[in-house]
């Protein structure tokens, strides 16, 4: 008899057939080795945001204003609760700058620049004056460190040893005395001489004296003129204060004179109480 054909056959007879899995899961290893274990790179991707994001917000709390800060921790107080947010910035690391310190260089700067402008109309209108009168040699104006400083001559103001201004000198001060008036801001008077001693029929102890007395001879005639008292005074410095050498003639001539002398913090000062602002953006000088 023909014999029936063995369903139980080796595998190479049927290469289909299925593999069962064991007992130890061996099969199940196999399978799982072909999935990809990259799901890490989207929380680290979202980490990597976050941090951005985060020194982004600190890079713009850097340079906030006081108002934007102060809407910016209302809408997080809307959103996180009031307990969250703290009313202080200066405890996590944020300082405000001061708005108004911020102005005063801006208004230093601005000031500044007041103060040298009105020593250049200074000059620029006492040496107009100079010019029409004819007056160089005699009156002489420059700007320095210190201020506009107008400087009169002796030898036209005052007679050799005394402090009566002489009639030259009236004349003359009648015409600058309406210069001042434009520029109402404290004038010293300086008073100077040589280092020659005065004489016995001197009413003058010493050049200290007859320096001080031509400077306040100066003081009163602007008064009489309606200068206002509280804007003038009067300094004497007798031959300590020279401009030239003590040892020539012609030495001595330029260190006997007289200086109207505006300085630049007594114009600030004025400028100040001019525009109503703060005193003590400039400090410094007595008045």
């Amino acid at each position: 008899m023909p014999q029936k054909p063995n369903r139980k056959g080796n595998s190479d007879d049927e290469p289909n057939q299925m593999i069962q899995p064991d007992e130890d899961g061996e099969n199940d290893e196999i399978g799982q080795s072909n999935i990809k274990t990259d799901a890490w790179l989207a929380t680290y991707g979202d980490m990597v945001t976050l941090l951005l994001c985060f020194f982004v917000l600190l890079f713009a709390m850097s340079s906030v204003s006081e108002q934007k800060y102060l809407q910016l921790t209302e809408s997080l107080k809307s959103a996180l609760g009031k307990q969250q947010v703290p009313e202080a910035g200066t405890r996590e690391g944020l300082q405000f700058v001061d708005k108004d310190s911020e102005k005063q260089p801006e208004a230093v700067d601005e000031l500044g620049g007041m103060i040298k402008k009105e020593v250049d109309n200074i000059v620029s209108e006492v040496e107009e004056f100079i010019l029409y009168n004819k007056l160089a040699g005699k009156v002489k104006v420059e700007a320095n460190e210190l201020g506009a400083v107008i400087t009169l001559s002796d030898i036209v103001i005052f007679p050799s040893g005394e402090s009566i201004m002489t009639s030259a000198g009236f004349e003359i001060m009648e015409k600058l005395h309406k210069i001042l008036e434009q520029f109402a801001y404290h004038i010293k008077i300086r008073g100077h001489t040589d280092n020659v001693p005065v004489g016995r029929s001197s009413p003058f102890r010493s050049n200290w004296e007859l320096s001080a007395n031509r400077a306040c001879e100066i003081v009163h005639f602007l008064i009489q003129r309606g200068v206002e008292p509280t804007l003038l005074s009067a300094e004497g410095y007798a031959e300590y204060r020279p401009i030239d050498t003590n040892s020539t003639a012609e030495g001595r001539a330029r260190n006997r004179r007289v200086e109207i002398v505006y300085e630049r913090n007594a114009i600030s000062h004025g400028l100040i109480q001019k525009h109503d602002g703060p005193i003590d953006i400039i400090r410094g000088g007595q008045y």
